[in-house]
């Protein structure tokens, strides 16, 4: 067998180019590195549209059941439907064989426990990459056998529609708040079809309208990653052509969510973790909310005006459930469009996030732009990427440039300033550093970025 790059396990999940770095023969390993570690009985496998998926999940089923476990297929699925298998089915851990929004020549797997409880970094993900790289396992006395489950995707649809407020507010010309009224949804061809049930479980007196919901492992149509403002063209677009209210766009995996507002402007992602956070503190006031360090500062200002507390957190679901679960909070989220909810096993779920939303328009009237007005206090530069030779020579020039500065290296580095603040940390999926910045007013983020990308890019 060839060697497994060590590299493709990354700080909260798999991930790898097919079939240079990651192919059948290191899903076989992975299989079973992975219940040799776990010693798991029982493991849920689902998978995404990418091409190399199926052949990934044979291998990985044998490496399974060649350790001795049982596996419970659950075919074609999101993210978030694997995370509601590993506490829905009477299994030790539930795998997603899926590279996320990453191109169509990668594939890679996210593990949990029981319970959607990450293996990752500090969890687990050192030991399995050890025992998948060195390759030496004990031969099970007894093979594990394969069952199917394709009705955990319906129990699913029908579990997140569940949180859609029935009860539609009356207005005055009859019917509800939203009824009469259209959203547009952008599947980018990824997972998040697979949830198109919920959708469809909505009154008729809301319409909704598809964009590539066909399951298609090359993307043709644009990258599943609405963090990146180009790939939300089409969707904008359509929401200005369709006179719709609102734009939903889901990443490759369905573990992430963007939106577009009535005017066809995109939303920045992390003014719904404080729409979110607002919800969910009405049932849980006082409560500890989330929010990772690249998040505008106003988002932590409308929470704290809640009356929610706010702690930073670092990039990575992984790394983001297991501090829910430390500090007690009730709620996270992340620029990129990952809301996790305390009350859902701490995992992230896109649809979910989608309907609150959703019932936020309905109980209150606002439109989408008017919901985030007041989130609109400072000036964004949003996520910029760079390739460098070095990350760590970067950093270190820019700790030195900026030392006047209030440091915070919970995740690479972010530094404060009184009327502007930068983030840049290494890409735990890419070969990149990431540049947030905010300022106070639009002429000093513009002046600062191109000052700070100066650096790193020199």
């Amino acid at each position: 067998m060839k060697t497994i790059n060590p590299k493709i396990f990354k700080a909260y999940d798999i991930r790898g180019l097919y079939p240079e770095e990651i192919n059948s023969e290191t899903a076989y390993n992975i299989g079973r590195a992975l219940v040799t570690f776990t010693k798991a009985k029982k493991i849920a496998v689902g998978r995404d549209m990418r091409v190399s998926s199926p052949e990934m999940e044979e291998a990985l089923l044998r490496g399974i059941t060649d350790q001795g476990a049982d596996v419970v297929k659950i075919g074609l699925a999101s993210t978030p439907m694997t995370y509601f298998s590993s506490w829905k089915l009477e299994v030790d851990v539930a795998v997603i064989i899926t590279a996320s929004h990453n191109p169509a020549q990668y594939n890679g797997m996210k593990f949990c426990w029981k319970g959607a409880v990450p293996i990752g970094e500090g969890s687990g993900m050192e030991e399995i990459k050890e025992l998948a790289v060195k390759g030496e396992f004990i031969d099970a006395e007894n093979k594990g056998k394969v069952s199917e489950n394709f009705e955990i995707g319906n129990q699913y649809i029908d579990y997140v529609a569940g949180f859609f407020n029935k009860d539609w507010k009356k207005s005055a010309q009859g019917g509800s708040a939203l009824g009469g009224k259209k959203i547009v949804v952008d599947f980018g061809n990824g997972m998040g079809a697979v949830e198109k049930g919920v959708f469809e479980k909505f009154p008729e007196n809301l319409e909704v309208d598809y964009l590539f919901e066909e399951l298609d492992g090359n993307f043709p149509n644009h990258e599943a990653n609405p963090l990146k403002v180009e790939t939300l063209e089409v969707l904008q677009k359509t929401v200005l052509e369709k006179n719709a209210d609102l734009g939903i766009s889901y990443d490759g995996d369905a573990d992430r969510v963007g939106f577009v507002d009535e005017k066809g402007e995109a939303v920045p992602m992390d003014y719904l973790i404080a729409l979110l956070a607002k919800e969910v503190l009405k049932k849980n006031p006082g409560g500890l909310v989330l929010m990772d360090l690249r998040s505008s500062n106003a988002v932590k200002e409308v929470i704290e005006e809640a009356g929610g507390k706010v702690n930073r957190c670092r990039v990575g679901h992984s790394l983001i459930k297991k501090q829910m679960r430390a500090e007690g909070a009730i709620f996270a989220g992340e620029l990129s469009g990952h809301y996790f909810f305390e009350s859902n096993s701490k995992a992230e779920m896109a649809t979910l996030a989608v309907l609150m939303l959703l019932n936020l328009m309905n109980e209150t009237g606002q439109k989408m732009s008017e919901l985030v007005h007041d989130l609109k206090r400072y000036f964004h530069s949003g996520e910029i990427n760079s390739e460098v030779e070095s990350k760590e020579a970067v950093m270190e020039k820019l700790r030195e440039k900026y030392s006047n500065g209030k440091l915070d290296t919970l995740d690479g580095i972010r530094i404060d300033f009184p009327d502007w603040w930068f983030s840049v940390r290494a890409s735990n999926t890419e070969p990149v550093l990431r540049l947030n910045l905010e300022a106070k007013t639009k002429e000093m983020m513009e002046e600062k970025r191109e000052e700070v990308l100066g650096m790193i890019r020199k």
